[in-house]
């Protein structure tokens, strides 16, 4: 199938760089923050569960992204998807949902990581004042170091993905090898009496805890939108969505069993679990490596939303949905530059001046709502496009596009009214943009220019 803009770029992403991309956006502030607090709540020790229902929930969305991406390598992701098979307002929504998800929890992640920087420098007796710690509404001027942490991280990648993903690697092998070891110096602290009772909030909390860690697997989709440079993605696209999911789910297994295995479950509602099982236990020295371990890492995450949000906002711009400017390419780096510093900006302002709570709920949303309409384009271009060359192919029919649907659907059924209404919101504000806008200036799909 031929692309718009695929020869635009030079393909510099293997495999290795695919994989450490996904595992970069997966494990970020879920396994730092979130394995702790849904124990303390939730789950208990039965927290490995929770994340094996949310992985295997993750897996099915991820098999249907694999067929998408090697069918219609675009870096459009859903929008370019939802084009194609259902027509121009459903791609302009799935997209405009898309940016919104990547800005939001770009900010959400910088604010989650601003608190893992103050400490640190508190540990180094250096204190930054509040007001430069915290967004107006919470007493403060500016979150100033999420702010420029952001518009860094912008900044690399307008360096392009050749430059950018060495940065990126580096970050991730940071993340791992602080993971790795809590792992090592905590097991030997691990009490099985701190395991029972496995279930102390009963089945339905393990359920309960799984909707929770669900959004920690979200960074998965990121790599729906590296398929334009991805070399040989027929093949390396749907291994590397595989290949890290099951990494990470094995990590988020392990430091679940080992965090609740060392302290009882109750203890852990705390942001900082990590850190404050190895200071519980005396390893003063690693619980300081694990911190600035996790400034580092956390910053991976950054990485993998800016990319992929500048990558939605490309693709929606070549289409002419948003001013064609915005798909220009830097003639050096063959990065879109514009669309990255659109998205780092956005998300910089959020983090340094807003409070995120509602914000952020565009992310819980708007993520299920476009797991469940990559689920449904499956079945549609199967239908619509019998004859489009399908390297890969989700096996079982039809079955697990469904069960991926029924998954999302009960997900969406759980969630808060105050995140459908800011979901909502946010969706009437791109309705807005795409009547005055996209409505006049968009294409619509031809097969005239692709191969199908």
């Amino acid at each position: 199938m031929k692309d718009n803009g695929t020869q635009e770029n030079q393909k510099t992403l293997g495999l290795l760089d695919l994989v450490v991309l996904g595992i970069g956006a997966i494990i970020g502030t879920g396994i730092l923050v979130l394995t702790g607090i849904v124990a303390a709540q939730d789950a208990g020790p039965a927290v490995i569960l929770s994340f094996l229902i949310a992985a295997v929930a993750s897996g099915l969305i991820g098999l249907c992204y694999a067929e998408l991406t090697t069918s219609l390598p675009n870096s459009g992701s859903a929008f370019f998807y939802a084009w194609v098979s259902i027509g121009n307002v459903a791609a302009f929504l799935a997209g405009w949902t898309l940016i919104g998800v990547y800005v939001t929890t770009t900010a959400t992640v910088a604010n989650g990581w601003t608190g893992y920087f103050s400490s640190f420098l508190s540990e180094l007796n250096v204190h930054l004042p509040n007001s430069l710690l915290a967004a107006p509404d919470k007493g403060g001027i500016i979150n100033l170091p999420a702010f420029i942490m952001v518009l860094l991280i912008a900044f690399i990648l307008t360096r392009g993905t050749s430059e950018s993903k060495v940065v990126n690697n580096i970050l991730v092998g940071v993340k791992l090898l602080i993971i790795l070891l809590f792992l090592v110096v905590s097991f030997r602290d691990i009490n099985v009496a701190n395991l029972h009772p496995f279930y102390p909030y009963g089945v339905s909390g393990v359920f309960t805890g799984a909707s929770a860690v669900f959004f920690s697997f979200l960074g998965f989709d990121a790599l729906a939108t590296s398929a334009e440079d991805a070399k040989d993605v027929n093949r390396t696209l749907p291994l590397a969505i595989v290949i890290s999911l099951t990494v990470s789910t094995l990590l988020y297994i392990l430091v679940g069993f080992v965090m609740t295995g060392v302290l009882k479950y109750k203890r852990l509602n705390v942001s900082e679990a990590m850190s404050y099982v190895l200071l519980d236990k005396g390893h003063v020295l690693v619980a300081q490596i694990v911190s600035f371990g996790a400034i580092l890492g956390i910053m991976a995450v950054v990485f993998a939303f800016i990319y992929a949000g500048s990558n939605i906002i490309k693709s929606m711009s070549r289409s002419k949905f948003l001013p064609e400017t915005l798909a220009t390419l830097n003639s050096k780096t063959h990065s879109p530059n514009r669309a990255i510093w659109l998205v780092g900006i956005l998300a910089a302002v959020l983090a340094g001046e807003f409070d995120l709570h509602y914000l952020a709920l565009i992310s819980n949303v708007g993520s299920l709502v476009v797991f469940f309409l990559i689920s449904a384009i499956v079945i549609i271009m199967r239908k619509r496009y019998p004859m489009l060359e399908r390297p890969f192919m989700v096996p079982g029919g039809t079955i697990i596009p469904i069960l991926s649907m029924i998954v999302c659907l009960v997900l969406l059924v759980n969630i808060s009214l105050n995140a459908w209404l800011t979901y909502l919101v946010w969706l009437l504000v791109g309705g807005v943009v795409y009547f005055l806008y996209g409505r006049k200036h968009g294409d619509s799909f031809t097969s005239d220019d692709y191969d199908l």
